[in-house]
């Protein structure tokens, strides 16, 4: 097969550093506008982003050249310079250093979509780190709780 062809929902999750809730209201759509456009500049098309005060969900389009872990690391970097340019209250931010990856077939994109949507309500009876821990053991993923968290 001469031509290379892929489509790969990524549902990603991460926190800020020490869950610290410091992303406002009032920042959070030009924020998800910036990371939307930083996902482009890697080829990957973003999906829906939504993010509460301690952390941030995000689902895209893998891009068909891109690895994950780089795609990751460009994102919370930019988004990490764009918020300390953003007043004093972020000058010091930090995201976490890790990192929740999670594949979304084609039939669930819309379901992803609708959660990712409402965070807020979601939120209101779970916490982020209960929402990360389900998400693990629905993926089956093997984890140390002491590793988990920074």
């Amino acid at each position: 097969m001469p031509q290379s062809l892929a489509k790969l929902y990524v549902h990603l999750v991460f926190s800020t550093k020490n869950r610290e809730r410091v992303l406002m209201d009032d920042i959070r759509h030009d924020l998800h506008a910036y990371m939307g456009g930083t996902l482009k500049g890697m080829d990957c098309m973003p999906v829906e982003i939504n993010s509460e005060p301690d952390h941030a969900h995000v689902l895209f389009l893998l891009g068909r050249t891109v690895a994950l872990s780089d795609v990751v690391g460009g994102l919370k970097k930019s988004a990490t310079e764009w918020l300390r340019e953003h007043g004093p209250t972020y000058r010091g931010f930090h995201w976490q250093a890790g990192y929740g990856a999670f594949s979304v077939s084609q039939s669930a994109v819309e379901e992803v979509r609708q959660y990712i949507r409402n965070q807020r309500e979601h939120h209101r009876v779970k916490t982020f780190q209960d929402e990360f821990r389900a998400f693990l053991r629905k993926y089956e993923i093997e984890f140390d709780e002491r590793y988990v968290w920074d």
